[in-house]
């Protein structure tokens, strides 16, 4: 037996105890930390060469695991920026050095250029959304994503293309009785342009239509209706001609398209049962969304909701395995496995919670009580260095 190594094995454990001491205390001054994900300190013994006669003591080492896989609880705000994600996957985000990173930290506050950084500096990541289709991803990479700005449009106009026009036309009404309605549609600038419709009977179960702009045709059709005062054929439309800038003082009425199918002759007042053209008045954003899926709705003062990001996620294999970093990030490693990325609720990934943050997965009872663990562990393991240097103190001393 080696006293030296007896010595050895005390400052071994001490070292090891001191090590699940700062795991402790990191967990407990995180335990409000939105997204932090606990560490602890896993031991392992470290075994010396003995003989039969003789016995050298070995030592513990120590190896630090994150509990990232493990989902905290929910606190709920009043804040819509504050997201948290329910099941698996990450926060794409963004530091001041350019490079994208992991987290769970969606504590996000709009800044004053728009965009959405949380407590620790990092700016949220995303694409920009099509109506047409979903944005295309680099699932290893980063590559085409960009910042999340809820300032990135200001005042919009769009011009009215489509519509719906469903009404009754009264079946007992004289040939030549005629009524009008209108709609109203705006313009490439986002003025309204009333347009009037009006419906004439010119024989029985037919009834002509006409689209007027200030006075002027712009399109008509014919409706012809069977005994049962349905249309005879279906889809029926009434294509108007554009309304150019020299009628607008500048701006263009697009051509338009009204779907009339759902139109009807019968023994009822005439009455609108659908009425709706698309495009919208100028608007300024004044408010946003975020939806379970991800998508960043911008609000305009029109009431109207227009998707404007896809808030970008992110996993991997192996989520206990990656590179914690400060302010609450990770990176790959060599054992997380590849980042995958993807979008909230597809596939594995979790839904995104707006108005919500996810809490520290600390549980303080647990690490209090490790900490006196340790502290008592820490205690035992000096008592064995302090004994091994009172009998080297003692072997010195035989030499008196």
């Amino acid at each position: 037996m080696s006293l030296y190594g007896t010595m050895r094995t005390g400052v071994s454990g001490m070292n090891a105890q001191a090590n699940r001491l700062s795991t402790v205390g990191d967990n407990i001054a995180n335990a409000s930390t939105a997204g932090y994900k606990k560490a602890s300190t896993q031991f392992s013994s470290l075994i010396l060469p003995s003989s039969e006669g003789s016995y050298n003591s070995g030592g513990v080492t120590t190896n630090v695991r994150y509990s990232i896989s493990s989902q905290g609880t929910f606190t709920y705000t009043t804040s819509s920026t504050d997201l948290a994600i329910n099941g698996r996957g990450f926060f794409i985000v963004q530091g001041s050095d350019g490079i994208e990173y992991l987290t769970r930290a969606g504590n996000f506050t709009g800044m004053s250029d728009g965009t959405l950084q949380n407590a620790a500096g990092f700016t949220l990541m995303g694409y920009q959304y099509s109506t047409t289709e979903d944005p295309t991803i680099v699932v290893n990479g980063f590559d085409g994503l960009t910042e999340i700005n809820l300032s990135s449009a200001s005042l919009t106009a769009t011009a009215s293309t489509t519509g719906v026009l469903d009404v009754n036309l009264r079946a007992t009404e004289a040939v030549g009785y005629t009524k009008t309605t209108s709609l109203v549609a705006y313009d490439s600038q986002g003025n309204s342009r009333l347009l009037e419709f009006t419906y004439e009977k010119i024989a029985d179960n037919q009834w002509s239509v006409d689209v007027a702009y200030d006075g002027t045709s712009i399109g008509s059709q014919t409706l012809t209706f069977d005994v049962n005062g349905q249309l005879t054929a279906t889809p029926v439309t009434v294509t108007t001609t554009a309304v150019g800038a020299a009628t607008l003082a500048g701006a263009e009425l697009p051509s338009l398209t009204i779907d009339m199918s759902g139109t009807t002759q019968l023994g009822a007042d005439f009455k609108v049962g659908n009425g709706k053209i698309d495009g919208n008045a100028a608007s300024d954003v004044v408010g946003h969304e975020i939806s379970e899926d991800g998508v960043v709705y911008l609000k305009y003062s029109n009431g109207k909701l227009e998707p404007k990001y896809r808030i970008a996620m992110a996993d991997v294999q192996s989520p206990d395995q990656l590179k914690p970093l400060a302010g609450n990030v990770y990176t790959q490693s060599n054992d997380s496995g590849v980042i995958v990325m993807g979008y909230a609720g597809n596939g594995s990934y979790g839904t995104i919670l707006s108005g919500a943050l996810e809490d520290s997965n600390v549980d303080i009872a647990e690490e209090l009580t490790s900490m006196i663990e340790s502290q008592r562990n820490y205690t035992a393991n000096s008592k064995v260095f302090q004994t091994g240097s009172e009998l080297m103190e003692v072997l010195v001393n035989l030499k008196r």
